[in-house]
């Protein structure tokens, strides 16, 4: 299932933002001949970039709009018809995709495009917070990592299938950026065959009887009484279906420093750099520079050996070191031509999507990954919009803005995260409650349980 989930929920993400610059003159140059035939003169050449432009970035706008949606829908929805209904918009903006050059429209690439950042603003919120909750407490860990490495498969094989020997070329362009929905429809038809997650189908719809039957599925038929049990506490936790909107949920004392921390690591994980360099490879047309999240495929192995917040506070620090590493090597070069390399990237994203899934209960985590969808694609629009303009007046010396931002938040999560290795969604409130409360410390028993509520994730 972790299979299925990966290659309809992060993969897209991680293949759109690579596969999109390959065909970039291919499709400049299609807009500027349908424009002639049209209207039998060609288009000024800025009026190409500035649509080219709006093609790139509605897909962030079509993002941001399908994470606003994506809490309220999986609430009332369930997450797994959610999902499928997501393979369906991807497969419409596939085929729009895949006939935009034979129709001669250009306006079908954009509204594929837009309905392409729908899909991935619903899945890249569904798939942690699925993966998180069908796994047992001694695999979540490994699970949630598995988000990462799907993207980082997706990055690799937008960089592969954008080559000119394979999807790359004039002719075939179409076809590379219909092929994701190759993806959606393995998703569409596999996903049925699989059940809706053990928690929700306790907590939410009160289900026992198919809760259990689902434990058997997706773990086996093995003693699973403990992890049973804590699900159970974590259902008695759960005394009201009122909804409270966003703002609410903010102010809610009981998740302020889950909060902070969300906001800090999805901030940070904009902020570090990673992004900022395929921004500079884009910026300055760089050829032959490679990129892959080496890392990130890495902690998928150590996350459950050494915890998040090792994992977390030292790839920040390792981030540190190759920023730092890369502002000298960048102030130090004297020719104009750029190198050929490989650039390892060592992103903290695996640990991110484990702490952002365990920090928050069942009931709380619909809202919360809304949060973290609007963090998301607003800092990749900003950062998009406004890091050309740090690199055309810092030059070299650009990432040490994104260097100052690592330290500090490495600082902020040694000093207030508590570890969530190994540990149940109710023994890390009750450490989250010592920070929230101060000395007022909730005591956590089976009979005794700070009081959640349902959230709707309406505005």
């Amino acid at each position: 299932m972790i299979l299925v989930l990966g290659i309809g929920g992060s993969f897209p993400y991680g293949f759109h933002i690579s596969v999109i610059n390959y065909p970039s003159v291919h499709i400049r140059k299609f807009i500027n001949e349908t424009w002639m035939e049209r209207h039998g003169s060609p288009l000024h050449p800025e009026t190409i970039m500035l649509l080219w432009s709006f093609i790139v970035s509605v897909y962030g706008i079509g993002g941001f709009l399908g994470s606003l949606c994506c809490g309220y829908l999986t609430t009332k929805y369930r997450k797994k018809k959610c999902q499928m209904f997501t393979n369906l918009i991807m497969l419409v903006a596939a085929l729009l995709m895949a006939f935009s050059k034979t129709a001669k429209s250009f306006e079908m690439i954009l509204a594929g495009r837009f309905l392409y950042g729908v899909g991935t603003g619903f899945s890249l919120n569904i798939h942690p917070q699925y993966v998180g909750e069908i796994s047992p407490k001694k695999l979540r860990g490994f699970t949630n990592s598995t988000v990462a490495v799907f993207l980082t498969l997706g990055k690799l094989t937008g960089q592969v299938v954008g080559l000119r020997e394979i999807l790359g070329s004039e002719a075939l362009w179409p076809w590379l950026l219909a092929s994701s929905g190759l993806s959606a429809l393995v998703q569409l038809v596999t996903l049925p065959f699989f059940p809706d997650s053990p928690s929700y189908l306790l907590i939410q719809k009160g289900n026992e009887e198919a809760f259990r039957k689902a434990i058997r599925k997706l773990w086996g038929e093995g003693d699973h009484q403990a992890e049973i049990d804590d699900i159970m506490k974590e259902k008695a936790a759960v005394t009201s279906t009122k909804t409270l909107r966003v703002l609410e949920v903010i102010k809610e004392r009981s998740l302020r420093w889950q909060l902070y921390i969300l906001v800090t690591v999805m901030t940070t994980l904009q902020l570090c750099g990673i992004n900022a360099v395929e921004f500079l490879q884009e910026h300055r047309a760089k050829a032959g520079t490679f990129s892959f999240d080496t890392f990130s495929s890495f902690q998928s192995t150590l996350i459950e050996r050494f915890g998040r917040k090792v994992l977390l506070c030292g790839g920040y620090t390792l981030m540190c070191s190759v920023l730092a590493l890369l502002t000298m090597t960048l102030s130090l070069q004297v020719t104009r031509q750029q190198p050929s390399g490989c650039l390892p990237s060592t992103s903290p994203l695996p640990a991110t999507v484990s702490i952002m899934v365990e920090i928050f209960s069942q009931s709380f985590r619909p809202s919360a990954f809304l949060i973290v969808g609007c963090i998301n694609w607003m800092g990749l629009f900003v950062l998009g919009m406004i890091f050309p303009l740090i690199v055309d007046n810092l030059g070299p010396f650009c990432f040490l803005i994104f260097l100052g931002i690592l330290v500090l938040s490495a600082i902020f999560i040694y000093l207030y995260l508590p570890e969530t290795k190994g540990k149940s969604i109710m023994e890390i409130k009750a450490e989250f409650n010592k920070l929230n409360f101060g000395k007022k410390e909730i005591s956590v028993t089976e009979n005794n349980f700070p009081k959640e509520q349902l959230f709707c994730t309406k505005l």
